[in-house]
């Protein structure tokens, strides 16, 4: 990569200027102002071509016309592609922020199921942040709240122990999560390793999408109880099979076909934008979050959702697909990065008719009143 800084007055003039030092690579652009803050970063496929757009003297939105006015000096950085431009672009706008771009305002971490390896009975516990500790990872989960729903929907299901090692070892009864039937307490032998081993085998199933299989073995060991006159354990077998049921219930309101995807619909009103993002695995709905991103009175919705998209997966994982309300601007060039990223192919897809599209428009638009408080009578807005 190659880095060049130049100061000059502000306008027109001063992006003129650096048209005569560019050339037909692709890479990424700053424009600074006069104390050499940046006012916005952007990516090009031909830096030359892009930064002569910005040299016209007319032509340009309001929002790029007070940019442009404010500009004092630029720089520039090649890359060999435009895919690492795109990558570098979403890098550098979250740690700038710059006044003039799109902005994601929400950058927290979103939590994940630990089905813990390091203890023959395992635990099954909330995780967020690093995945250093050795088990296996179900996520992302929108939210603490909904992690917690279907933990505890795994609990009354498969009766997994959820306290720490520590405690675990000190235990000699067992505790009020065994009376009221959410553990099956191993800690005092209330169970065997191989039967516990199963019931953890049989959640990783359930996590990875694979219910119908569970309650058909669950339905054959319940009948096999019964015919022996085991009607304790057959009762406790039924029980856990109205359980699974009621938690299929409840996760069952995901597009149909739709395996393992992000959802994300945009929807934009009086300047404002909100984005909903739906995370769908293993057939499961596993909650939604919205974000409202920074955006200028003249944004339009392909550029929203297009930074949104480059920011949101830029420390994340992206699925091997993105169900989009919308299309975005360069949607082969942000299938390309994302694709490099994930280490397999992912795919972008804006559905125009049919299931996928009703249920976007069912659940991604976002009705005035539920937008917060204070952006249900907009403020006058300064400019930008």
């Amino acid at each position: 990569m190659t880095d060049q800084t130049q100061t000059q007055p502000q306008g027109h003039a001063v992006i003129q200027s650096y048209l005569k030092t560019l050339d037909a690579s692709p890479g990424v652009y700053r424009m600074l102002d006069g104390e050499s803050r940046v006012l916005y970063v952007g990516k090009a496929r031909n830096l030359r071509a892009r930064v002569s757009n910005y040299a016209r003297p007319a032509g340009h939105s309001g929002r790029i016309a007070r940019m442009i006015a404010n500009t004092a000096s630029m720089m520039f950085l090649t890359t060999k592609t435009e895919t690492e431009a795109l990558l570098l672009e979403q890098n550098l706008i979250k740690q700038l922020k710059p006044k003039y771009n799109v902005l994601l305002r929400d950058d927290k971490s979103f939590p994940n199921i630990l089905v813990t390896a390091d203890h023959a009975f395992p635990q099954i516990k909330k995780h967020r942040g690093a995945k250093k500790e050795k088990g296996s990872y179900y996520g992302p989960f929108a939210s603490a709240g909904a992690v917690n729903r279907t933990l505890n929907q795994l609990q009354r299901v498969f009766l997994l122990r959820d306290c720490s090692n520590a405690m675990f070892e000190s235990r000699t009864r067992p505790c009020l999560q065994y009376q009221i039937k959410r553990c099956s307490a191993p800690c005092v032998g209330k169970i065997s390793p191989e039967e516990y081993g199963q019931t953890v085998n049989d959640a990783q199933r359930f996590l990875g999408g694979k219910t119908t299989d569970i309650q058909a073995r669950l339905a054959s060991e319940m009948n096999a109880a019964s015919e022996e006159m085991e009607f304790e354990r057959a009762a406790a077998l039924r029980d856990r099979i109205k359980a699974l049921t009621q938690v299929q219930t409840a996760q069952g309101i995901n597009p149909k076909g739709v395996t393992e995807a992000d959802v994300i619909g945009l929807h934009m009103q009086d300047g404002q934008a909100c984005v909903q993002v739906f995370f769908i695995r293993a057939n499961q709905n596993w909650g939604n979050k919205d974000y409202y991103p920074r955006v200028g009175a003249d944004v339009d919705a392909a550029e929203v959702l297009e930074a949104f998209i480059g920011q949101f997966y830029d420390q994340r994982d992206p699925p091997p697909q993105l169900i989009l309300s919308n299309q975005i601007e360069n949607p082969d060039l942000m299938a390309d990065a994302l694709t490099g990223k994930l280490g397999r192919k992912v795919e972008l897809l804006v559905p125009q008719r049919g299931r996928k599209r009703n249920w976007l428009m069912a659940h991604c638009a976002m009705p005035v009143n539920r937008w917060p408080v204070r952006w249900q009578r907009p403020q006058p807005r300064r400019n930008c």
